[in-house]
């Protein structure tokens, strides 16, 4: 897509270009679904459109809308921006799987790294006092890993107790 932007529009200055070029990329985004002739035709109708109101964001236009090369220009650089955004959503499982492998690497290096630091205070304190609450024996915790471990198997046994009790009262 960007080989192309340098052979097309060659009248055109740096801003001109860009500023057409930006429109025409969301334009294809936006209307995937329709063929590139069409997005042309739709393109050339609004545009003749706004510059008959005299308020087109691209009155530079004005002139060569009509213009063969014009049309040809605008036609490759949509043929590109579609294949792009065609191939972009082709990648897309691949992108996502990469994403939920980067994810799961991290959880693993954070719990790699939670089981070789000592417990914190709060943790300790929350151990003990579940460990009272439920009438629990305590175990000597060693990692803020293990520590994470037990408090949450704790709390998630005694949520389990308290709806079995909840469906019994009713």
């Amino acid at each position: 897509m960007y080989e192309i932007k340098k052979q097309i529009y060659p009248d055109f200055t740096k801003n001109q270009k860009s500023a057409l070029c930006n429109f025409l990329r969301a334009l294809v985004k936006k209307s995937m679904d329709l063929t590139v002739d069409e997005i042309f035709e739709s393109f050339i109708a609004d545009e003749k459109y706004y510059l008959e109101l005299h308020c087109s964001r691209f009155e530079f236009l004005a002139d060569i809308i009509d213009n063969e090369v014009f049309k040809s220009d605008t036609i490759k650089y949509l043929k590109e921006c579609k294949k792009y955004y065609e191939y972009k959503e082709k990648q897309r499982p691949i992108i996502e799987a990469n994403k939920a492998y980067e994810k799961q690497k991290r959880k693993f290096l954070q719990e790699v790294k939670m089981s070789k630091e000592k417990p914190t205070k709060k943790q300790l304190y929350y151990y003990d006092r579940l460990c009272k609450k439920y009438g629990l024996e305590k175990i000597e915790l060693t990692s803020k890993l293990e520590a994470r471990n037990e408090i949450d198997k704790i709390i998630t046994e005694h949520q389990a107790e308290y709806k079995i009790d909840l469906e019994r009262e009713e």
